[in-house]
């Protein structure tokens, strides 16, 4: 297996190869959608011809057949994200026009991890695998690949067929621009910009619900202190001696837990949890920031065709002019105002991660102390109630703790006065005097 690492990776791409770019194989061989059309118009038909994943990001290749004016070709492709097909379906349910109209369900994200975590396995060649298994775990990888992408194209593209058959909503500027524009950006910065929001709001997304995970344990933890507590009171309040008196300091130390453990999920959620769902929700909104400066440049963009258009017949070129002027000037004002809005965007969630990070590693400490400290405390209290010699921690270190000489001489004397008198007990010291 050690001289197979080529053998592995060449392995792999194949894989890849076979399961992303030869889509016909799998399209042609799975049923197509079957959708049924209330409104029998095949005027614009719009279908998904391929798909090809890159890392955590899938790209599809949507294909539009239609005879509408609106539209500058009969039949064309653009590449759309999993992102731009959310960004669509958002628009709509934010129109007021649409309120009365049943809004088709946006696409589940395509999820991968699995079968890249198989994938992963598979390129490491360590030698832990036979020909057979290394066979058989690529025949799975394949089947794998090959049913989730069957998933995904299916439900994207049932997505946008609903769109294309409805007689209202596959009129909105928004679904034209989604199927035609396919200009390429042409500012770096957001471009820039563009590709980090879609990969930072999937980050902050994913780490927000850990964060939401983290905080439940810690409530947990706390919630599970509540019986400990209470059964460790109940064994307290039995009977009237040195152990009862170490359950009741037992049931008060967890009950002191039970507080701190609660406190750190409180801080946790407000500091971190909080934030998260914040910046999740803030990336999304500058994410449509930039879906709206790409809708103004494809409003520009058609406005100079239309405007080339009317140049040649001769026809309505002031009017043509007019709007694309003001075309022209609401994308340069429209870009100007993003670009400085993404730049304070980014000083602002920096400057807000900064500052409630620090105050929860501080809180963190704190809370951490107080653990300590409550331990410290209980668990000496419980020794001097159960021995002589007590132990006790301090920075991680037992140290013995030895009693006052007060506190020895009154053991002494309880001891002495609790022990039988010789001349009482048979077999006493007291016989040995006659």
């Amino acid at each position: 297996m050690q001289g197979r690492d080529s053998e592995d990776h060449k392995v792999i791409h194949e894989i890849i190869k076979w399961t992303f770019l030869r889509r016909s194989y799998f399209l042609d061989r799975q049923p197509r959608s079957v959708t049924v059309d209330l409104y029998n118009d095949s005027s614009l038909q719009v279908e998904i011809s391929d798909a090809v994943s890159e890392r955590d990001k899938v790209k599809f290749t949507v294909h539009t057949k239609t005879n509408l004016a609106h539209f500058k070709k009969p039949e064309f492709s653009v590449v759309r994200q999993h992102e731009e097909f959310i960004w669509l379906h958002d628009t709509y349910l934010e129109n007021e026009d649409y309120a009365g109209i049943i809004i088709p369900p946006a696409p589940p994200r395509p999820d991968f991890e699995a079968s890249r975590e198989k994938l992963q396995k598979l390129g490491e060649g360590d030698g832990s695998m036979t020909r057979e298994e290394f066979a058989k775990m690529k025949q799975e990888l394949e089947a794998e690949y090959l049913a989730i992408f069957k998933k995904t194209v299916a439900m994207h593209e049932v997505f946008l067929q609903r769109l294309a058959m409805h007689p209202i909503l596959r009129r909105d500027h928004n679904f034209y621009v989604f199927l035609e524009y396919d200009q390429d950006e042409v500012d770096d910065f957001f471009d820039h910009e563009r590709t980090f929001l879609l990969e930072y709001h999937t980050r902050v997304k994913d780490s927000s619900l850990k964060a939401d995970r983290l905080t439940r344990s810690h409530k947990n933890v706390a919630e599970d202190y509540i019986p400990i507590s209470s059964a460790l009171n109940v064994l307290g309040t039995q009977e009237s001696s040195a152990i009862s008196r170490s359950f009741i300091k037992l049931a008060e130390l967890f009950e002191k837990l039970r507080k701190v453990e609660g406190r750190v999920a409180s801080d946790e959620d407000l500091k971190l949890s909080d934030l998260l769902r914040y910046y999740m929700r803030d990336s999304q909104a500058a994410k449509d920031l930039l879906y709206r400066r790409a809708r103004s440049l494809a409003d520009y963009e058609n406005a100079n065709k239309v405007l080339d258009k009317a140049r040649m017949k001769n026809k309505d070129v002031k009017q043509a002019e007019n709007h694309q002027l003001v075309c022209c000037q609401r994308f340069e004002k429209l870009s100007d105002s993003a670009k400085q809005e993404l730049i304070d965007f980014k000083v602002r969630r920096v400057a807000a991660f900064r500052k409630n990070l620090i105050e929860l590693t501080e809180l963190e400490l704190k809370h951490a102390k107080g653990t300590i400290m409550f331990g410290i405390i209980g668990i000496t209290g419980v020794c001097d109630d159960s021995d002589q010699t007590s132990y006790s921690i301090h920075c991680g270190v037992w140290l013995r703790v030895v009693p006052s000489r007060d506190a020895q001489e009154d053991r002494r004397r309880a001891y002495a006065s609790s022990r039988p008198r010789g001349g009482d007990h048979p077999g006493g010291f007291g016989d040995h005097g006659n």
